[in-house]
């Protein structure tokens, strides 16, 4: 067994959590202050409009490489769901 098989569970999503701060952070970086919570929508613990928000997703998509389609945004409100969608899309 590979280091990547063994560690597809809880360091991909810690990594894949660290990568979706990193976005936000990119885009508000006031956040590196406060700790977001997994399951608060993450609009209203940091102060995004729709434009940061699209930024975020962009960042993702640069540096995850996955296409998040406009039709799953509403799953992806909270860190918690973002880093399950995440992980599902890149099959962690």
């Amino acid at each position: 067994m590979t280091t990547d098989e063994t560690n597809t569970g809880g360091t991909a999503r810690a990594d894949i959590r660290a990568a979706v701060v990193a976005a936000i952070a990119d885009v508000a970086p006031e956040i590196e202050d406060i700790e977001l919570a997994g399951d608060r929508p993450l609009r209203q613990q940091v102060d995004l409009d729709s434009m940061d928000w699209l930024n975020v997703l962009i960042g993702l998509r640069s540096s995850l490489g996955v296409d998040i389609p406009e039709a799953d945004y509403a799953h992806l409100s909270t860190l918690d769901g973002l880093v399950g969608y995440l992980a599902q899309r890149l099959g962690r």
